[in-house]
């Protein structure tokens, strides 16, 4: 026993002092996912698809891959597109407990004041009368309300200048960097009257690009999906207090409007419109179950009747549809030259790896599945000289796969230019026993 005892110790010190694994030499095959600066976002327009407008921009809703981009990262004047953000804002202070759908607003003075603009979109706020919030976001995002819109952003808020604030710091929150923002409808500064933003000029006036546009309609999607019960919506009367207003959705591509398509079912998200803005349009469809979010700025708006920004829409929707394929990576997909990973102390030496989860990406009608190609990047913190170390659990979270397309250019609007897929161990690895440690050591001296 005494003697098993020395023995024993002799390998630990002689593990401690010369163990050169083999996992080490195997190393650890890497690749991080690249990034793409604030300004560096390519053109990725088309020859078969020639849109008149100033920017657009197309994307999948869930994951943010971009399928087309034409001066998407170009600021311009957006109109009542702002709404969408303002929106954001009401449900973020909905969820938070801050207002509720039954709370009953009344109307600031400048808010009022800017409803009763008829040469603007708006249903008439009585200076005297609550509304429900409920009713105000109706008519924000159904008619594009200005006075409404300004009514809720200022219960938000607590005034003008404060929710302008709010934007500009949850902007930035979602990687917005380059927007200027001044009013919370849209509006240059003077149209809103006293609740203009200090120190502003008086045409002063909000500015997104049709990235940043995306972006917002992301998130607004993915964290308040019921926004879409409402945007949907063609025709609905406002009547809380007021003369009735019958309100029919500037979106005309809903079902039973002017723009409809059958082939497309869109169900939001917001127009805009102005003179320095042209017709613009932030759209969303939803076909066989595959999201996507479009934006087009700067459409031709030759009159009140102008359908360009929709006709620009249509032809960017159905591009997206016809040119890519939507292609689902199922979890427990191995990749050439990306399969395992190195093991330090287990009874195997490597692991194999496989995706943990199934992600989704579009891939050009001139690819396909079998053009994937992955990297693979261990976690750090769970090595030890260059090996995961034992044991491993099977299905564990061991790394990261970056995939890409030969032959096709990805990109998202977070700035990934590949896909990012969680890697899992296929099987249980356990730690290797104390004699086949110090065999391996032993190996590794006289193998230098």
């Amino acid at each position: 026993m005494k003697l098993f005892k020395s023995l024993k110790k002799t390998m630990i010190a002689l593990i401690a002092g010369v163990t050169v694994s083999t996992a080490a030499a195997a190393g650890i095959g890497g690749l991080s996912v690249q990034k793409v600066s604030a300004d560096s976002l390519p053109q990725q327009t088309d020859s078969n698809l020639n849109l008149d407008v100033k920017a657009a921009i197309a994307v999948d809703a869930k994951t943010g891959q971009i399928l087309y981009a034409k001066n998407a990262e170009q600021a311009l004047p957006v109109a009542s597109m702002s709404k969408l953000m303002t929106v954001y804002l009401v449900l973020q202070a909905i969820k938070n407990g801050k207002l509720s759908w039954n709370q009953e607003i009344l109307p600031d003075e400048a808010s009022q004041k800017v409803s009763q603009d008829t040469h603007l979109s708006n249903v008439p706020l009585k200076a005297d009368h609550k509304y429900t919030v409920k009713a105000l976001y109706q008519a924000t995002l159904i008619y594009s309300a200005n006075g409404a819109a300004m009514a809720l952003a200022n219960a938000v808020g607590g005034t003008h200048k404060n929710f302008i604030d709010m934007m500009r710091k949850e902007a930035k929150k979602m990687g917005i960097n380059d927007a200027e923002i001044y009013t919370a409808n849209g509006l240059t500064n003077d149209e809103v009257f006293d609740a203009k933003y200090p120190g502003a000029s008086d045409n002063a006036e909000n500015k997104f690009s049709a990235k940043d546009m995306a972006i917002i309609g992301q998130r607004l999607i993915e964290d308040y999906p019921e926004v879409l019960e409402t945007t949907r919506i063609a025709r609905m009367k406002f009547k809380n207090g007021t003369d009735e207003t019958t309100m029919e959705n500037w979106n005309w591509m809903l079902p039973g409007l002017a723009k409809a398509y059958s082939e497309l079912p869109v169900d939001g998200l917001k127009t805009g419109t102005s003179d320095s803005a042209g017709a613009c349009f932030t759209g969303t469809v939803n076909k066989d179950g595959h999201r996507l979010i479009t934006v087009v700025l700067g459409a031709k708006h030759d009159s009140q009747e102008d359908l360009s920004r929709f006709v620009e829409t249509q032809k960017l929707m159905s591009y997206c549809y016809n040119s890519y394929s939507y292609e689902t990576i199922k979890a427990g997909k191995s990749f050439k030259n990306a399969a395992s990973l190195p093991v330090y102390h287990g009874k195997d030496l490597k692991v194999a790896v496989s995706s943990k989860n199934d992600t989704d990406v579009w891939l050009k009608s001139s690819v396909s599945s079998a053009n994937l190609v992955a990297k693979l990047s261990g976690d750090k913190k769970l090595y030890k000289d260059g090996g995961l170390v034992a044991p491993l659990k099977k299905g564990q979270t061991v790394g990261e796969l970056s995939v890409k397309v030969k032959g096709q250019d990805l990109y998202y609007l977070d700035g990934a230019t590949s896909i990012k897929i969680k890697a899992k161990t296929d099987k249980a690895v356990d730690k290797a026993n104390i004699f086949v440690i110090a065999w391996r050591a032993i190996k590794g001296v006289f193998n230098r």
